[in-house]
């Protein structure tokens, strides 16, 4: 059995840390006291959808591409598609991965690589193509692939509800790119500032009472 030398306690399971004071246990590992508890949803089915979304996705923006080529930006449509691929797919991979969290990590996926992309345009002699394709892109894939965990994985309410609305209020920062005209081509924003405002009605209907009581006991209000 494991053993904490700081704390003075044995350790069922194969901790390699105490889970009490962080210190490296030392001694065998044995058999965990807890029950394995089973999925509650299918990792393959998970990843079935996403990657039909994705496709939808590709072919979207090859026929925007075409359809609009003379309006868009090249390089920078083409990064920004595959920006919000990749950062859907790393949403939902966290999920699988590990559950707890997500929509935290979520945020801090769309602040970081959505201020990277704007550091980044700022450095290519700011052509734009952060704030009218890559954030707006980037929050509505996020969205979306929170959309995607939260109901094939059958995720608590609780275990969501603040850190998703603010990743949806995020989604709604493209609107203001618009109205202050810091955006080449509005369609982006008008799709993510649509999507943001759909899913909050949807939280809104879906389970308001609950949302507002998740809200009220984490924020103390």
């Amino acid at each position: 059995m494991r053993h904490c030398d700081a704390c003075a306690v044995d350790i069922e399971g194969a901790w390699a840390r105490c889970p009490l004071c962080k210190t490296p246990a030392t001694g065998e590992a044995t058999a965990s006291p807890l029950p394995a508890v089973p999925l509650t949803f299918s990792r393959r089915r998970v990843l079935r959808v996403l990657f039909f979304t994705s496709l939808a996705v590709i072919l979207a923006s090859f026929a925007a591409q075409l359809l609009f080529s003379h309006e868009l930006t090249g390089l920078g449509v083409i990064r920004s598609v595959w920006l919000g691929l990749s950062a859907m797919w790393l949403v939902v991979l966290m999920a699988v991965r590990k559950r707890r969290n997500l929509a935290k990590s979520t945020v801090y996926l769309v602040v970081i690589v959505g201020l990277v992309c704007v550091y980044w345009d700022y450095l290519s002699g700011w052509p734009g193509w952060s704030l009218t394709y890559a954030v707006p892109i980037l929050c509505a894939s996020s969205i979306l692939a929170l959309l995607i965990t939260v109901r094939l994985m059958r995720i608590e309410t609780g275990e969501h509800v603040v850190y998703s609305v603010l990743t949806v209020l995020l989604g709604l920062a493209p609107i203001g790119f618009l109205a202050f005209g810091w955006v080449t081509n509005a369609l982006p924003s008008i799709i993510c500032g649509g999507l943001s405002l759909l899913v909050l009605v949807l939280l809104q209907l879906v389970g308001g009472r609950t949302v507002r009581h998740e809200l009220g006991k984490r924020l103390h209000v």
